[in-house]
């Protein structure tokens, strides 16, 4: 999906792009789109902007996704020289014989991350369809809500708001990447743009970031959501401010289970939840070159 200029466009198509950014990037999915899990839909007023109101702007399940080729592939129609691509390729997610080890993180781990592990693990849909942003969006709010009995909004500093945006719509348009190359995006803190959930998180002060090099040492907890980027020239180029119609980037947004470490301790992957695009089997550093994550504290 394309994103075009805003100048032009009267307030209510403004509204629709602001939002959905860079949906373009959005995940591959072979899941039957019926099949759903009990995910609460995404919100949908990250882009209204301050003083006017605004339709709601369709859900983010209902637009089309990329093809990321080889990474989306499962094992069972891998053929010819994409094996050689992925180490992992035979080694399918089994989380049952993790349990121990995932129970043992959760120990000293915050509310809502256990909250976001334990509904994961007992569902009977893990894998429910539709578009990475709303089902790992859809899983932090449900966990968050069942721990504090409301929503984050609620708790979000006053702190984030800018000229444009209240503190709801800049979480919501960091959590998407809704990169354009203007003052809109450009007015939100460069530190957390292009970080997708895990930077809209940490800039609510709702957990600490983890870059590549903490996730791949073993510093990510059961329940950490994850933004990554297949490509760092997409990454830079989207937290600068990307014109889409020019770049066609693409990333993931999911949540972390636990990692796959060999009989010595060595990390060998990492087990992920997210809506069927990846989540059949560990995934490995190649994967993706720019790594995210944000291990929550609340």
């Amino acid at each position: 999906m394309r994103h075009f200029s805003l100048k032009i466009f009267p307030i209510n198509l403004f509204i629709y792009y602001a939002f959905i950014g860079l949906i373009a990037w959005g995940c591959t999915t072979s899941k039957n789109s019926s099949q759903h899990e009990d995910i609460p839909r995404i919100d949908n007023s990250a882009a209204q902007v301050q003083g006017n109101s605004a339709k709601d702007i369709p859900n983010i399940e209902k637009y089309g996704f990329d093809d990321h080729s080889y990474i989306s592939i499962k094992p069972d129609i891998i053929t010819g020289e994409l094996i050689a691509k992925d180490s992992l390729k035979q080694e399918e997610v089994n989380f049952e014989e993790n349990d121990i080890s995932i129970a043992s993180d959760l120990e000293l781990n915050s509310p809502v991350a256990n909250k976001i592990v334990q509904n994961y693990l007992n569902s009977e849909i893990k894998e429910p369809g539709g578009h990475c942003l709303a089902v790992s969006k859809g899983r932090f709010e449900k966990a968050y809500k069942e721990v504090h009995g409301h929503l984050p909004y609620e708790d979000l500093p006053d702190s984030m708001a800018t000229n444009i945006y209240t503190p709801k719509q800049v979480f919501n348009l960091l959590y998407v990447t809704a990169s354009k190359p203007d003052e809109s995006w450009q007015s939100l803190p460069e530190r957390y743009r292009g970080k997708g959930n895990a930077g809209a998180i940490a800039y609510a002060g709702m957990g600490t970031l983890v870059d590549a090099t903490g996730i791949w040492s073993g510093k990510l907890k059961p329940g950490a959501l994850m933004q990554v980027w297949r490509y760092k020239e997409d990454y830079n180029e989207v937290t600068l401010g990307a014109d889409v119609n020019k770049l066609d980037p693409y990333g993931h947004s999911f949540i972390f289970i636990s990692y796959v470490r060999d009989d010595n301790g060595k990390i060998h992957g990492l087990k992920i939840a997210d809506q069927g695009f990846q989540s059949y089997r560990p995934l490995v550093p190649r994967d993706y070159d720019v790594w995210w994550a944000v291990n929550l504290s609340i």
